[in-house]
């Protein structure tokens, strides 16, 4: 007897699976030098990095740059590794296919070897991150090392470096002269040397990180760094417009979401004060009408005095 389906009456059977993108692992992340654009982007909510995830980005980085954005606060110095562990996680649970890499805050890699693994080890298991980043070039490289070899993969970042905010004295860009321009090239090299597989390059002149691009064998992503690197990030509250103050040069404005949400909050304001809001068809009905004196029978049950 043959084992071959019957052909359906109507159509032409089951649609065909609709392929999804593959996902960005590590590997992939590598494989974009010299090929295409790494799109990434931050994200530290669960609905943020859904829609950062549909937008088609590789990567999302949940940032120290939360404590600004999000939490209100002056520096990124102020994050906590549980902030920042409970925000991965949120994001981990909305975002399938980007590569989610979370920020290591200030003081959880400055003390110790150990301390740095056992930091980073608290992302990736509790925070569901794919891979770490920290600040600094040479410095640094012996931290990137040892988490590469407990099968931690980092991400490098050098030239402004925010978490120096009071060492450098400012957020000052780096790399404007020769000698900084050769500092900068030396700690992208080194923190490649040491197993990164990509380095933000933040806050250095077009020329510069084109350069240090060309050296680099990894990819570069770059914030206030020009086009000339392998890939770009951005602020998601800077992108849409929810972050306060004025933006960086380096940033593009797609939307004013801000304004939106004023808009629509007075809106709401108004409709509540002259009771517009809520009507009937967002208000729910009885089931059954309402015996006379209902209340005042519960009111007597507790052994209370109704008032009439």
């Amino acid at each position: 007897m043959s084992e071959t389906p019957e052909k359906p009456i109507y159509g032409n059977g089951p649609p065909a699976e609709i392929p999804q993108p593959a996902k960005v692992t590590v590997p992939r992340v590598r494989a974009t030098k010299g090929k295409r654009t790494l799109l990434c982007l931050t994200a530290y909510d669960s609905p943020t990095a859904r829609l950062v995830d549909e937008a088609g980005f590789d990567l999302i980085l949940v940032g120290d740059s939360m404590a600004n954005v999000v939490l209100g606060h002056a520096t990124t110095l102020k994050l906590s590794l549980d902030q920042i562990i409970s925000a991965t996680r949120a994001v981990k649970r909305a975002a399938d296919r980007p590569l989610v890499v979370a920020d290591m805050p200030f003081g959880t890699y400055h003390v110790s070897i150990e301390d740095t693994l056992r930091n980073a080890l608290r992302l990736v298991r509790e925070g569901g991150a794919q891979a770490v980043k920290l600040e600094g070039g040479r410095t640094r490289t012996h931290l990137i090392q040892s988490l590469v070899e407990a099968d931690i993969p980092v991400m490098g970042h050098v030239g402004l470096l925010p978490q120096s905010i009071n060492s450098e004295g400012g957020y000052r860009i780096q790399g404007k002269n020769l000698e900084s321009a050769r500092q900068v090239l030396a700690d992208a090299l080194a923190v490649e040397e040491a197993g990164a597989f990509a380095v933000v390059l933040e806050g250095v002149p077009t020329e510069v990180a084109a350069v240090v691009t060309r050296h680099l064998s990894i990819p570069t992503v770059g914030i206030g760094a020009g086009a000339g690197t392998d890939g770009q990030i951005l602020v998601f509250h800077d992108v849409v417009g929810l972050s306060m103050g004025p933006a960086p040069k380096f940033v593009r404005r797609y939307a004013d979401v801000a304004d939106v949400i004023r808009g629509a909050l007075s809106e709401l304001r108004s409709d509540m004060l002259d009771g517009s809001f809520p009507n009937e068809s967002e208000s729910y009905p009885m089931s059954e009408a309402l015996p006379e004196g209902w209340d005042i029978d519960v009111e007597t049950r507790l052994n209370r005095e109704p008032e009439l």
